[in-house]
């Protein structure tokens, strides 16, 4: 080869590899600061949506469903599925009808197949805000509020 050949050297390379490297060591590693807020904005938007999907299977299923809260174990049980976590961090609260009750620490909301419900609120906090997920005992219709 001719010393003026166009063309990367192996030393040239392997500095290039190495730049890559850490570039993808450091994007991949980035993680946005957590957020509090987040987080309870993130688990009642998950919970919305799970009462909206066990309000839709009652309807389709022509037969009740229930959404169930064990506050003792910080979980939930959306219809027959597997229960699943809820943060740690957050203090959550069931208000519903004594029927509904399991326990001091454990009850649910009960979805009929006309669409309406037993009723309730769910209120989730991370000490700074709160959030009150309400469920309508006659429409079942569902809504999430910031509470002051």
């Amino acid at each position: 080869m001719a010393s003026g050949a166009p063309g990367f050297t192996l030393l040239e390379t392997l500095v290039v590899l190495a730049i890559l490297g850490l570039a993808l060591v450091l994007v991949t590693g980035f993680r946005p600061p957590w957020s509090r807020g987040f987080d309870l904005d993130t688990t009642a938007a998950e919970l919305t949506l799970q009462l909206r999907l066990v309000r839709s299977e009652a309807i389709a299923r022509n037969g009740p469903v229930a959404f169930e809260l064990d506050l003792s174990n910080h979980r939930y049980r959306p219809g027959k599925a597997a229960a699943r976590p809820l943060p740690t961090g957050l203090m959550v609260e069931l208000v519903t009808i004594t029927g509904e009750r399991q326990g001091p620490a454990a009850g649910g909301i009960r979805f009929h197949p006309d669409g309406s419900s037993s009723g309730g609120r769910i209120e989730l906090a991370d000490g700074s805000r709160r959030v009150s997920i309400g469920v309508d005992w006659l429409t079942g219709r569902i809504s999430v509020a910031d509470v002051r």
